[in-house]
């Protein structure tokens, strides 16, 4: 009960990265999740917020305000 275990349900995962998913939802072997499919993905949404992050930086800098 004091621990918390962070993970992905494997349908709902599916729904967004089909390819990291093994199995067939509600069948009956338990579905597999390969997070290492997910990388590419979140990198790229990472390099694209610090870009945007970078880019408001810098308009309140050149506004005076940061």
């Amino acid at each position: 009960p004091d621990t918390t275990v962070d993970g992905f349900i494997a349908h709902e995962a599916q729904a967004v990265v089909p390819e990291a998913v093994c199995g067939e939802k509600d069948g009956e072997q338990m579905q597999g999740f390969d997070p290492s499919k997910l990388v590419p993905l979140l990198t790229a949404a990472l390099q694209e917020a610090i870009g945007e992050i970078e880019t408001l930086k810098q308009r309140l800098s050149d506004a005076g305000i940061a």
